[in-house]
């Protein structure tokens, strides 16, 4: 049971609105409710032209190291690590010698997906999560730094990093309001070099288009990457799941090259992306179902980098998952999950190949940290921005707010976090999904 000087250091991470900035938008809180062995900073980040965990380390670093040190404390871990990529050497060198005592780093190969929970939780303390399960299962917990940063310096969250990359001007990693257009922030960063272009949200392998520029960011926007309409990865992108069904009903030959590079698989769980496309191919109106898809992680490796059809296993795994989900279908907890593959130290996908692969080399592969504030005359703040309830309003239309207001309450029994305000103005319009505040 947590001190009371402990459950207030939760409180207030609760009330500062911390969900996980790397992923779906865990509230924190949750997390810190046990206490564990390992507690593990991801500072992986392993998507090709991502460079937002690193800039945060470099700018933040004591800051960051202050955050771990606090929370290990908490969870009374025996250690704390920030695992990131060995070819980070400046990085490395600037903040080991900060390590206390129980703290350390490990370096991480350059490969994706480096930053997948499991895997990161398997290359720190060499133990596999069980499918389906949560690293606490193995006496471990994972936060992503720019988390571990919203923790440190204690505030409301009102603000997101995100680097902005790809066929953009100036490549960078801004700090922006929580709110703005995500066609506002493309324009902060010296706008697009096409016209039109298209944008993908979070990253290349496990990003989503962008149905509008207008969509604003969040708090788990980690980047914004921006592509010539007519590129190979948006084409991907866009197909639909009729397409997606029929290519793969046509031209799936069973090679199994998606199965044998899967990090999951590679682990021991029993996802077989082959085996899915098979059951799609013996299915005539509705998807046949396989169970081990259950444990897909939509890594993405299946489809843009394994197979050689160009077909898309990831979102026929994506689509038999839901389709367990409705029929209740769960996985015979009397098959034990498999060792670890023999090979899985010469199957890591090298991110230089995805660059590659993905058409990627033609864009500026950086991302510099630019201090520059942002600030829009106007903000749609989103009431869903995190795993669990959403937000309910608790301002009234033409109210005046100040910066780190609180807009959106949750509920004390519900899984959720506040809102805040990102800048002092007046709410002039309110919906079921979100609140807009206009400056002034």
């Amino acid at each position: 049971m947590a001190s009371e000087l402990n459950r207030s250091f939760v409180d207030q991470i609760r009330q500062n609105g911390i969900v996980g900035a790397g992923g779906a938008g865990f509230p924190s809180y949750a997390k810190l409710q046990k206490s564990v062995q390992s507690f593990i900073v991801n500072g992986a980040e392993c998507e090709p032209l991502l460079h937002k965990d690193k800039e945060l380390l470099k700018a933040y670093g004591p800051t960051v190291v202050e955050g771990m040190a606090r929370i290990r404390e908490h969870l009374g871990a025996e250690e704390a690590v920030l695992a990131i990529k060995e070819k980070y050497h400046d990085v490395i060198d600037a903040l080991k010698p900060q390590m206390p005592k129980g703290m350390r780093i490990h370096p991480l190969g350059d490969y994706y997906p480096a930053g997948d929970e499991f895997v990161v939780v398997y290359e720190v303390i060499g133990k596999v999560i069980p499918r389906g399960g949560l690293p606490l299962q193995v006496g471990a917990m994972v936060m992503n730094v720019e988390t571990v940063l919203n923790v440190a310096t204690n505030r409301p969250v009102l603000k997101k990093y995100l680097t902005v990359a790809g066929a953009v001007n100036d490549p960078q990693t801004v700090q922006v309001p929580i709110g703005m257009s995500i066609r506002e922030v493309i324009e902060a960063c010296g706008g697009a070099e096409v016209d039109p272009y298209a944008v993908l949200i979070g990253g290349v392998m496990m990003g989503r288009l962008a149905r509008d520029l207008d969509e604003p960011v969040t708090k788990t926007t980690g980047g914004l990457l921006v592509f010539p309409p007519d590129h190979p990865l948006i084409e991907k992108y866009r197909r639909d799941t009729k397409a997606i069904n029929r290519i793969g009903k046509s031209a799936c030959d069973q090679c199994s090259f998606c199965t044998e590079l899967c990090p999951r698989y590679l682990l021991g769980h029993p996802i077989e992306p082959h085996k899915a496309m098979r059951a799609l191919g013996m299915s005539h109106e509705k998807l046949s179902l396989v169970i081990g898809t259950h444990f897909c992680c939509e890594c993405n490796l299946c489809s843009l980098i394994a197979c050689p059809e160009d077909l898309d296993p990831k979102n026929v795994c994506v689509q038999n998952k839901r389709e367990l989900r409705v029929e209740k279908t769960t996985y015979p907890s009397e098959i034990p999950d498999r060792p670890v593959h023999g090979m899985m130290e010469g199957r890591r996908t090298p991110v230089s190949r995805l660059i590659t692969k993905l058409g990627l080399k033609k864009f500026q592969n950086r991302g510099p940290l630019n201090p520059l504030e942002l600030k829009p005359q106007r903000l749609v703040i989103s009431l869903k921005q995190h795993v669990g309830a959403a937000a309910t309003p608790v301002v009234a239309v033409g109210a005046r707010v100040r910066e780190g207001d609180v807009i959106g309450a949750v509920k004390e029994s519900e899984l959720g976090v506040p809102i805040h305000a990102a800048l002092d103005g007046m709410v002039k319009e309110i919906s079921d999904s979100c609140v807009i505040i206009e400056r002034g």
